[in-house]
């Protein structure tokens, strides 16, 4: 019987540097001169691997981005079709470029870090490839993260992978396994610092906010993924009801802002009178598709949800709604990106009401709340974003309402629970702007 082989020594088998170094080539040509080049792929496996991709034959009027290309095949391929394609590599690729000329290619080629991506405005693109590039990078979330903010529709992933012949075989891992390589343990080079396991791979490319994640393949030792932006255009008819939609708010501080270059999750507040779980529901924000990373039931029928606020939405209004698998979709509601506070006009503090009397500039002794009407918050004021301030310090607000006509906001807010003297001078501070101050007895 022979030896087992260790884990190390397994990971270490999968380098591919000797046949890189006899043919100087990894990805493979055949130019219209009847010239060939034969790198470490062959043409039948880069098109092998092309076909798999849930990418249409027409590119016509398409944006591609590759982000590590190395030699370019799959740029080179993409313009074929008809795409407006930019080719990325963190260092200058001579074979990409020899073959850029050969072919009068006008792929718009960037040597740049990955991380560096998005300062570069290249704008958003139908589909992204990114093809043998995760492993090699010490951020993968952050990496995957960037790589979604890029996609308006499809990014093609594919990753090594540690557990290929045991996916292959039914055996699936209970959670997700994520290997760390500090040096040169991975294929022997000190570049490569993280293999996913195939569960692992696809639940990383769901928590940076892509949709849905559909495998395409599994070999011994890589794996490749379609992660989709959207969730399928729904058809009827719907043999269930749409939940209603009741709230939409930053799940940090549940006001309606949330900002676009930071870690941030929505909470959804809904009723349905189904049995539901996170597999069953589908959440829409700005186009784009989310799942849920959290359900619970409230009371009765209802419910709230998590999800993580996707990446490249573009500033301003948002409409969110949300759906079951079998129903229609629900009614929307707004959430602000990246909105600056900002008063319209001077910030008044027209008035203070005891919540339960109704009086206003006097407080009974058993009051537990206040109404304040203001004047000239802006459009996306909010619980976290406007401050009631009582003797300086700050109130809770739990309640805003429309403005009206005359952009005058209803605003309730709890009391302290102990007060002093008889009296407390009242203000509000929203963008900058303080209102003035109004007297309130008690």
């Amino acid at each position: 019987m022979g030896e087992s082989i260790s884990k190390l020594d397994l990971r270490r088998q999968t380098d591919g540097s000797p046949e890189l170094r006899e043919y100087g080539w990894y990805h493979s040509f055949e130019f219209p001169d009847g010239t060939f080049i034969r790198g470490v792929q062959s043409l039948e496996q880069l098109r092998e691997r092309w076909a798999r991709f849930p990418i249409p034959a027409d590119l016509t009027g398409k944006r591609v981005l590759d982000i590590g290309a190395w030699d370019g095949w799959f740029s080179f391929e993409a313009e074929r079709r008809g795409a407006a394609v930019v080719s990325v590599d963190c260092v200058e690729i001579h074979n990409l470029l020899d073959t850029k000329q050969r072919l009068h290619s006008q792929i718009d080629y960037r040597v740049s870090d990955l991380y560096k991506l998005p300062a570069l405005q290249l704008g958003t693109f139908d589909y992204v490839l990114f093809l043998g590039v995760l492993y090699h990078v010490k951020h993968p979330l952050l990496a995957l993260q960037i790589v979604c903010a890029f996609t308006r529709h499809v990014a093609i992933v594919e990753s090594a992978v540690i557990d290929g012949p045991q996916y292959e075989q039914g055996k699936r891992e209970e959670i997700p396994t994520l290997e760390f390589f500090e040096t040169d343990e991975l294929g022997g080079h000190f570049d490569n610092w993280f293999g996913p396991s195939v569960s692992c791979l696809m639940a990383m490319c769901r928590s940076v906010g892509f949709a849905c994640v559909k495998l395409l393949s599994v070999t011994a030792t890589t794996a490749s993924v379609a992660c989709f932006r959207r969730w399928p255009e729904p058809a009827g008819p719907f043999p269930e009801s749409p939940p209603a939609l009741l709230a939409v708010v930053n799940n940090a501080n549940l006001g309606i802002n949330v900002s676009s270059d930071a870690d941030e999750y929505l909470s959804w507040w809904f009723k349905s009178d189904l049995d539901l779980t996170r597999e069953d529901l589908q959440f829409e924000v700005g186009g784009f598709g989310c799942h849920a990373v959290s359900l619970m039931r409230r009371e009765e029928n209802g419910w709230s949800a998590n999800t993580i606020v996707p990446p490249g939405l573009g500033k301003g209004w948002v409409d969110t709604r949300m759906r079951t698998a079998q129903s229609a979709y629900s009614s929307s509601h707004r959430i602000a990106v990246d909105i600056i506070a900002a008063p319209v006009g001077r910030l008044v503090l027209e008035a203070v009401q005891d919540g339960s009397t109704w009086a206003i500039g006097k407080l009974s002794a058993d009051a537990t709340h206040v109404v304040l009407w203001i004047r000239g918050l802006g459009e996306a004021a909010d619980r976290a974003n406007t401050a009631v301030l009582w003797n300086g310090d700050r109130l809770r607000i739990v309640f805003m309402g429309i403005p009206d006509q005359n952009n005058v906001w209803q605003v309730n807010a709890i009391l302290p629970s102990s007060r002093t003297g008889t009296g407390a001078e009242v203000t509000v501070r929203y963008g900058g702007a303080m209102s003035n101050y109004v007297r309130v007895d008690y």
